[in-house]
C-alpha cells in the first residue's frame, strides 16, 4: 500500500522551519495557484522573510517591528483603516481568483469519492448535498494535498477538512498508540472545539475512529485519561494542547493529518507563535490544510511556512452569508442606550447582544433583568461549564436573550437566531460580520443592528464601508421609535418551556425519612472525650 503521506514537492522547495526563522533552501517558494495548479517558482514576498512566532513580527512589513515613532514612519493607528484591502498579498489575489472559478458538478457526497459508509451516515444526518466549499476542497484533500481553503464561518468548512480527514485516516488501518493521535485539528476557543468534534464524532464512530476535545477551563486530568486511552483525531486549542505536549500526556510525533481551523481569529488572539510550536512538531511530510477567512497578521505566513504547494480553494462571502440579512445604524443617546437595548431584547424571538468587555456582559444582563428581559452572560472569564449552560439555555430558548463579548463571536451555532445587536461597536469590519453572521444561516432571514452614540458615527462608516455595507440609518432614536417598537413587536416566538414535573404531595402517614449517612455523620458530630 503506497504511503498515504508521500506527495510530490515544487523543485528546490522544501518545508521551511518557522521557529527557526529561514527560508527554504535557494531562497525561493513556489506559490499556489488557482484551483491548486503549481506554478514556476517565484520570490519570497517580504513579509514571508520571517516565520511567524519568530524574532519579527508577523504583521509588520519586512517582519520587522516598528518599535516606535522613528523617523519617517507613522505611529500605528487602531481605527479601522478600509484602505487594508487594497495591500493584497500574492495569495490573497491567488484566492480571490479560485473564488470566482464554477464550482465542480457534484451533485451528492458520493460524486466526491468519500467513503460509502460516510455517504450513508451524512444521508441519515439529513445531509445529501455538498455545499460549495465541500464540492471544491474534499477531493484535493482526499488525494493527500495540503489545502489552503478561504470561506466565512457558517460556509460548511467543517465538512471540507474533516470529512476526508477521516476517511484517510480510516484508511490507514494503523492502531492508534497511547497519546499519540494521528490526525489534530487546531482551533481558537474551546466553543469552536466543541462544535467540530459535535459536528464529527458521529460520523468518525461509523469508521471506527474517536475523536477527543482538548482545551482550557477544564479538568486537564481527565483529558490526559483521554489521550492515553488512544485517540485518533484530536480537536485542540494551542494553549492546553502545548501543556499536555510539556507534561509529556500527548505527542504529535504519529500525526498523519493537520488542520489549522479558523487561522485569522488565531492570530487575532495572538495564538501564532503558539500554532508554530505546536506545527514545528508534527512530521514534515504530513498533509496539512489551512483554513481561514483572511491571510493578513501572519496567516499568509504561515501557509509559505508549513504548506507545500496547497490546492486553492474558496468561496465567495456573499455565497455563504446567502439568506435576507438587514443591517440597521441606529443612534442614540447614552442615557437611552440600555433602554433600547431592553426594548429591542424584549421581542419573542432570540438576540444576542455583543459587548466589548466581560464586565459590560455580566453588567447588561444585570440591567436587562431589572429591565424585566431574562438574559445569560457568556465571556472568557466564565468556566466552561457555566458556557456551555448558558448556551444548551439559550439554544433551548429559555433565556432568549444571550450577551456575548466576541468569545461567541465566532464557533457558535445556534439555530433561530433572528435578531444580532451590536450594544459596542466591534474593532473592524472582520469582527462585524463574524458577530452578525449568527443570524441569517443556511438561508434564513435575520437583523443586525448597531446602537451607535454620536461619536462613534465616523468609525462605524469606516466599519460598514470596509464590510461592504449600507446599512438604513435612523437618527435621534429612542425606546418609543417607531423602528424599535417594530423590531420589538416581530419575530419568531420561541416556544414555553415544559411544564415542571409535578411534585405530588407526601402522605401524611408514610414513615420519617433516613438521611444517608446519618448514623456516620452523627458519629463525626460527638464531642470528644478528653482523657
Amino acid at each position: 500500500m503506497p504511503n498515504p503521506r508521500a506527495r510530490q514537492h515544487a523543485p528546490g522547495r522544501k518545508r521551511g522551519n518557522a521557529a527557526s526563522g529561514k527560508s527554504s533552501p535557494g531562497g525561493k517558494h513556489s506559490p499556489a495557484s488557482p484551483a491548486g495548479q503549481h506554478s514556476p517558482g517565484g520570490k519570497h514576498s517580504a513579509a514571508g522573510k520571517h516565520s511567524p512566532g519568530g524574532k519579527h513580527g508577523a504583521g509588520s512589513p519586512g517582519g520587522q517591528r516598528n518599535p516606535g515613532n522613528r523617523p519617517g514612519r507613522r505611529p500605528a493607528s487602531r481605527a479601522p483603516r478600509p484602505s487594508q484591502p487594497a495591500a493584497q498579498s500574492e495569495l490573497d489575489r491567488a484566492l480571490s481568483a479560485a473564488a470566482q472559478q464554477p464550482a465542480p458538478a457534484a451533485v451528492s457526497f458520493a460524486d466526491l469519492g468519500l467513503d460509502d459508509r460516510v455517504v450513508a451516515t451524512l444521508a441519515g444526518l439529513g445531509i445529501t448535498v455538498p455545499f460549495a466549499i465541500q464540492s471544491r476542497a474534499v477531493p484535493d484533500a482526499l488525494a493527500g494535498r495540503d489545502v489552503l481553503g478561504r470561506a466565512e464561518t457558517g460556509s460548511g468548512k467543517t465538512l471540507a477538512f474533516g470529512l476526508p480527514m477521516i476517511c484517510r485516516l480510516a484508511s490507514l488501518g494503523v492502531p492508534v498508540r497511547p497519546t499519540a493521535p494521528h490526525g489534530l485539528i487546531l482551533v481558537p476557543t474551546r466553543e469552536l472545539a466543541e462544535q467540530v468534534a459535535g459536528v464529527l464524532k458521529p460520523i468518525a464512530r461509523q469508521l471506527g475512529l474517536l475523536i477527543t476535545t482538548v482545551y482550557g477551563g477544564v479538568s486537564i486530568g481527565r483529558q490526559i485519561d483521554q489521550l492515553r486511552r488512544g485517540a485518533n483525531i484530536v480537536v485542540a486549542t494551542p494553549g492546553r494542547l502545548l501543556d499536555l505536549i510539556d507534561r509529556r500526556a500527548c505527542t504529535l510525533a504519529d500525526i498523519r493529518i493537520t488542520v489549522l481551523d479558523e487561522a485569522d481569529h488565531m492570530a487575532d488572539l495572538g495564538f501564532l507563535p503558539s500554532v508554530t510550536r505546536i506545527m514545528d512538531q508534527t512530521p514534515a511530510d504530513g498533509q496539512r490544510m489551512l483554513f481561514s477567512a483572511t491571510l493578513d497578521r501572519g496567516v499568509d505566513q504561515l501557509v509559505r511556512a508549513y504548506l507545500a504547494s496547497p490546492a486553492l480553494h474558496a468561496v465567495r462571502p456573499e455565497v455563504v452569508s446567502a439568506g435576507a440579512m438587514e443591517h440597521l445604524m441606529l443612534l442614540v443617546d447614552a442615557a437611552d442606550k440600555v433602554a433600547v437595548a431592553a426594548e429591542l431584547a424584549g421581542r419573542p424571538a432570540r438576540t444576542i447582544i455583543f459587548v466589548r468587555t466581560k464586565h459590560g456582559a455580566d453588567r447588561l444582563a444585570r440591567q436587562l433583568e431589572r429591565a424585566g428581559v431574562r438574559a445569560a452572560a457568556i465571556h472568557g472569564d466564565r468556566s466552561q461549564r457555566q458556557r456551555q449552560l448558558a448556551l444548551d439555555a439559550f439554544a433551548a430558548g429559555h433565556p432568549r436573550v444571550l450577551v456575548a463579548t466576541n468569545v461567541a463571536a465566532r464557533g457558535i451555532h445556534v439555530d433561530g437566531i433572528e435578531l444580532v445587536v451590536h450594544f459596542d461597536p466591534p474593532a473592524d469590519h472582520k469582527d462585524y460580520l463574524h458577530r452578525s453572521g449568527r443570524t441569517a444561516r443556511a438561508g434564513a432571514s435575520g437583523l443586525v443592528v448597531t446602537l451607535a452614540q454620536r461619536d462613534q458615527v465616523r468609525d462605524i462608516g469606516r466599519l460598514y464601508e470596509a464590510a461592504g455595507l449600507t446599512p438604513e440609518r435612523h437618527e435621534h432614536v429612542t425606546p418609543e421609535h417607531p423602528v424599535v417598537r417594530d423590531i420589538a413587536t416581530t419575530g419568531t416566538p420561541v416556544p414555553p418551556p415544559p411544564p415542571a414535573p409535578e411534585r405530588r404531595p407526601r402522605p401524611a402517614d408514610a414513615p420519617p425519612r433516613v438521611r444517608r449517612n446519618a448514623g456516620r455523620q452523627g458519629a463525626r458530630r460527638r464531642p470528644r472525650v478528653r482523657v
